[in-house]
C-alpha cells in the first residue's frame, strides 16, 4: 500500500482520488485550494487527511497526483511557494493529470529530474462521467521505468493508460484528442441541424447512420440532448476553449495547420457570448439554431 497525495479536488480530481482509495486501499493526503473541499473529501471517504499546502500533501508521499486548471495553476502547486516540489522525496513520482501545455510538462520534468524524483504528464479524457466511473483514458509522457511504477496507481481511475513517448508527449496527445473532438462535435451539430431543417424523423436518422461510418461516441451519447437543447452533460465550453487555445499555440510553434480547429474555437466563443460558458461542448448546435432565430 503506497502513500499517495492528490492535489486539486475539482469535478475530475475529487472522484479520481476516491477511486485511488476505494480500489487500491492506498493512504491518501489531499489538498485543494478551497480547504473545505479537501475536508469534505476526507469526511465523505472516511479516510486520509486534508492539509493546507501542496508541500504538506507531498511530504513523505510515494506518488503525488495533480489535477488543476492550467499552466499557471500547475506551476503554483509544484514550483510555487509551498509547492509540492519543495517536499518531494527522492525516488517518488509526480503524476500530473492537468490538461496543460507540453512546454510546462517539459519544464516540470526537468525540475523533477534535477531534484531526484520522477515526473509524468498524464492528461485524461472521458470527462466528469469518466472520472466518476473510473474509466478515464490517460495519455502519458515521461520515462518508461517511472511510468511502469505509477501505472498500477493510475489504473484505479482509468480503463486505458498508455505511455506515448518522451516528456510532453502526453500533453501533445491530449491536444490531438481535443482537435478531433472539436471537428467531430461541429460535424454532428451541423448534421442534426440539417435533419431538423429537412423535417426528417431524427430518431430514425440517428438509429440508421449510427450503425455506419458516421458513428461516434458523441453521436451515440449526445444527439438526443442536442436536439432537446440540453447542455449540462460534462465538459464545459470554457474548458474546451482553454484546451483549444493550447492546441493553437502549439501549432503556431510546430507549423501544424489547424484551420477547422481555429474555426470551431471561434464558434465556441459565440456560444460563450450566448451565455453558454458552462454548457457542454455539444452546445455548438445552439449556435446554429440561434442563427436561425436571428434570421426570423
Amino acid at each position: 500500500m503506497a502513500k499517495v497525495a492528490f492535489i486539486g479536488l475539482g469535478v475530475m480530481g475529487y472522484p479520481m482520488a476516491g477511486h485511488i482509495f476505494k480500489k487500491g486501499g492506498h493512504e491518501l493526503t489531499v489538498y485543494n485550494r478551497t480547504f473545505a473541499k479537501a475536508e469534505k473529501w476526507v469526511a465523505e471517504y472516511g479516510t486520509g487527511r486534508a492539509v493546507p499546502t501542496p508541500a504538506a500533501a507531498a511530504d513523505g508521499a510515494d506518488f503525488v497526483f495533480s489535477c488543476v486548471g492550467n499552466d499557471d495553476d500547475l506551476r503554483a502547486v509544484t514550483i510555487g511557494k509551498d509547492g509540492a516540489f519543495e517536499a518531494m522525496k527522492t525516488g517518488a513520482v509526480f503524476i500530473d493529470n492537468t490538461t496543460a501545455s507540453a512546454t510546462v510538462a517539459r519544464e516540470l520534468y526537468a525540475a523533477a529530474t534535477a531534484a531526484g524524483f520522477g515526473f509524468l504528464d498524464a492528461p485524461v479524457s472521458g470527462g466528469q462521467a469518466g472520472a466518476e466511473n473510473g474509466v478515464l483514458t490517460v495519455m502519458v509522457g515521461g520515462d518508461k521505468d517511472v511510468f511502469e511504477r505509477a501505472k498500477p496507481i493510475i489504473s484505479h481511475y482509468a480503463r486505458m493508460v498508455n505511455l506515448i513517448g518522451a516528456p510532453g508527449a502526453g500533453q501533445l496527445t491530449k491536444m490531438v484528442n481535443q482537435i478531433c473532438i472539436a471537428g467531430l462535435v461541429q460535424g454532428l451539430a451541423e448534421g442534426l441541424h440539417m435533419a431538423q431543417k429537412a423535417g426528417l424523423d431524427i430518431p430514425a436518422v440517428m438509429d440508421t447512420i449510427s450503425k455506419g461510418a458516421a458513428q461516434s461516441w458523441q453521436m451515440e451519447n449526445r444527439w438526443k440532448t442536442m436536439v432537446e437543447g440540453k447542455f449540462d452533460y460534462g465538459f464545459a465550453v470554457d474548458w474546451m476553449r482553454k484546451d483549444l487555445g493550447i492546441c493553437l499555440e502549439e501549432a503556431r510553434g510546430n507549423g501544424a495547420s489547424l484551420p477547422v480547429t481555429a474555426l470551431v474555437d471561434q464558434f465556441f466563443s459565440e456560444v460563450q457570448r450566448m451565455g453558454g460558458k458552462r454548457w457542454d461542448t455539444s452546445s455548438l448546435i445552439a449556435r446554429l439554431n440561434n442563427a436561425d432565430k436571428a434570421k426570423a
